[in-house]
């Protein structure tokens, strides 16, 4: 048996204490303990991520969990959407040539490969992406659907089984061109799944009658692999090759969902860490390696599936991004004005049902009622930290027009004084930056959804350059030289999904939201934001947005679904960002909530049991 010293290439210190910067897998004999220590010791666990965008059964999954690609399906209907998963969120893909389901897919992000499918009749055609754009690949010999496929690229991979008009043994190579028959799986089998690489590739369970049994195809032949525990089908597998697999979820029996997970080490299967959530009719393909997968889309007994969970072994304990409850207001209210930082944030005016003037901050944790703002308006909107912060516009209970107001308010951390008034009446308008270099942007105004831009000084307001698309109640964030508008509800009256960023001078379009809403909330950096809140007819939208710059993926979702909230607007990072109130359609909420980016950190150092 090798030592320490040959699997390490050192051997194991005597110290008198734990080193401070010991590295994974480290072994010491700390003297004054006397005990044998040893750093991270790797275990496997499930967590949630983030939402799906369209909730989907049968699709098909390739890539690693870094770089994934979900393709197809049904919604209902058929579908052709692509969304790709960038180990934090899903973003949208190009979309698929054919809509059908269920069939196989093979490769990486950039190469991937789907074949098969049914969409009334079975297909035997094929389509490759490229990261960007889908095109049409050669048809199988084939026509199929359940089928299943492995590939490590694009251009090497197999499709195998599926149902015809019965199950099928049927087994195809691609080349990155054309497909060619080769020798037949052992046995006949539809709806199972397979992973691994064109010369290493394993089929796992499957229809008819939840099978046990696995095959290994090393580029030529079939042989008999391990019997998983339970037979299942709709299962989800992770592995780069046949010799380390993990094979989880699925259906073992007609209602019977699973949440089990089993190891594979090219002889026998082992028990795992369950799911948190069972998943089956995720359909064939595989995400990424033994220890580092997810299970997404499918379905469980009773709905389609919008969440995610993700998988790793790893010595580091991982804490997965997620909103938590935090202190409530004291004036439950909605359209408020609000801003400030992650652990310093402050609402004021608003309506709990009627126009209210009351001022409140935010510590981090808890909520302390301050002074009132200037006047009792809703619909006002402004940025800045709490002791630097402005406001501006909004309505009064005036009927009609009149109702709408220019009047501009400064807080310095214990009151609000007039500041100078806006250039004409605004409400629900966007806003970032500071009290002395601020940006109000958009809003309502008679008749007309606004594409007007005003940098404010803390003494003047200037004009800036328009907005591409006019609307009110558009959430904004960053500074005054560097500013992100996101959603809205713009002519002719509907919420939108249209992205702008602003340099300092002008507005130019950015990613396409992933949701079309209406009063919702942002935070972070223009190129580092989430988005999050806001009313997606006929309800309210939980799903978080986060922004990289260029395009938008999904995040966890809010506990409380909320309209026209509170929130923290234009911090450094979005790890602590906070929404407060807002109206729950119908009714006003109380509750603050938190979002936290997913973090790990190294475990702690254990004691090794000796004999």
């Amino acid at each position: 048996m090798a030592g320490y010293n040959e699997i390490k290439g050192l051997r194991v210190k005597y110290l008198s204490a734990d080193p401070a910067n010991a590295e994974n897998g480290q072994v010491w004999y700390n003297s004054t303990t006397g005990t044998l220590r040893v750093l991270g010791i790797a275990t496997g666990a499930w967590s949630s991520g983030s939402n799906v965008i369209t909730q989907r059964l049968n699709g098909s999954a390739s890539g690693i969990q870094t770089a994934a690609v979900y393709a197809g399906g049904n919604a209902p209907p058929y579908s052709t959407a692509t969304e790709e998963y960038n180990g934090t969120g899903f973003e949208v893909g190009g979309n698929m040539i054919d809509s059908r389901d269920p069939y196989a897919g093979f490769g990486t992000l950039t190469d991937t490969v789907t074949a098969g499918g049914y969409d009334g009749s079975n297909k035997a055609e094929s389509e490759t992406y490229n990261g960007t754009s889908w095109s049409e690949g050669n048809n199988l010999n084939t026509a199929r659907r359940g089928n299943q496929g492995f590939g490590t690229s694009g251009d090497a991979g197999v499709c195998c089984g599926g149902f015809e008009s019965s199950a099928s043994t049927a087994t195809e190579e691609y080349n990155g061109t054309s497909w060619t028959t080769v020798n037949a799986m052992p046995t006949a089998r539809y709806s199972g799944c397979a992973v691994g690489s064109q010369t290493s590739g394993i089929q796992v369970a499957g229809d008819p009658s939840y099978n046990s049994t696995s095959f290994e195809y090393d580029g030529t032949n079939w042989s008999s692999g391990g019997a998983i525990p339970a037979g299942k089908d709709f299962l989800m597998l992770g592995g780069a090759n046949q010799d380390a697999v993990i094979a989880f979820g699925g259906e073992t029996s007609p209602g019977a969902l699973s949440t089990t997970s089993d190891n594979y080490d090219g002889t026998t299967w082992t028990g795992g860490t369950a799911m948190t959530t069972g998943h089956k009719n995720i359909s064939c393909g595989g995400w990424g390696t033994k220890t580092a997968t997810l299970a997404a889309f499918g379905q469980d007994n009773s709905s389609r599936l919008g969440t995610t969970q993700e998988y790793n072994v790893s010595a580091n304990t991982f804490t997965a991004a997620a909103w938590s409850s935090s202190g409530n207001v004291n004036t439950t209210r909605s359209q408020v004005a609000s801003g400030g930082t992650n652990t310093a944030g402050w609402i004021a005016a608003g309506t709990t049902g009627s126009l209210t003037n009351a001022g409140e901050e935010y510590d981090g944790s808890s909520w302390t009622s301050v002074n009132a703002y200037g006047a009792s308006y809703r619909l006002v909107q402004g940025a800045g930290p709490q002791t630097s912060a402005y406001a501006a516009g909004g309505m009064d209970a005036s009927p009609g027009p009149s109702s709408i107001q220019n009047a501009v308010y400064e807080y310095d951390g214990t009151n609000w004084t007039s500041g100078t008034a806006y250039p004409t009446g605004i409400y629900g308008s966007g806003a970032a930056g500071t009290q002395t270099a601020g940006l109000n942007f958009g809003g309502g105004q008679p008749g007309a959804y606004s594409t007007t831009t005003k940098e404010y000084d803390g003494s003047s307001w200037t004009a800036g350059g328009a907005m591409g698309t006019g609307r009110n109640y558009p959430s904004g964030t960053g500074v005054q030289t560097a500013a992100l508008s996101c959603q809205g509800n713009g002519p002719p009256g509907a919420s939108t999904n249209v992205t702008e960023e602003y340099d300092g001078s002008s507005w130019t379009s950015g990613g396409t939201n992933l949701f079309t809403v209406r009063g919702s909330g942002a935070n972070g950096p223009q190129t580092a934001a989430i988005a999050f809140g806001g009313s997606v007819d006929p309800g309210a939208n939980v799903i978080t947005s986060q922004y990289d710059g260029t395009a938008w993926a999904t995040n966890p979702s809010t506990a409380q679904e909320r309209v026209f909230i509170g929130y923290s607007k234009g911090a450094n990072t979005v790890s602590g960002t906070w929404m407060a109130t807002g109206e729950a359609i119908p009714g006003n909420v109380a509750a603050t909530e938190e979002f936290t980016s997913t973090t790990s950190a190294v475990a702690p150092a254990s004691t090794l049991t000796t004999s």
